[in-house]
C-alpha cells in the first residue's frame, strides 16, 4: 500500500502538469486565433526595432558631441 501512494505522488506531478497544459490549450481556441497573434506579434517586433533604432541613433549623437 506504501509502494502504491509513492507511485500515486510521484505520478501527480507530470500528470497534473500535462492537464493544465491540455486545459489552457484548450482555453485559448487551440489553433484558431494564432494569425491574430502572428500579427500582433509581428507588430510588436516592429514596434521593438524601431525603438532600439531610435536609441542607436541617441546614443550615436550623444557620442558625437562629446
Amino acid at each position: 500500500m506504501e509502494a502504491l501512494l509513492l507511485g500515486l505522488a510521484v505520478l501527480a506531478c507530470p500528470v497534473g502538469m500535462g492537464a493544465m497544459m491540455w486545459f489552457m490549450m484548450r482555453g485559448s481556441g487551440g489553433q484558431g486565433g494564432g494569425s491574430q497573434r502572428d500579427q500582433t506579434a509581428e507588430q510588436e517586433v516592429a514596434r521593438l526595432r524601431a525603438e532600439v533604432d531610435q536609441l542607436r541613433a541617441a546614443r550615436e549623437h550623444a557620442e558625437g558631441t562629446r
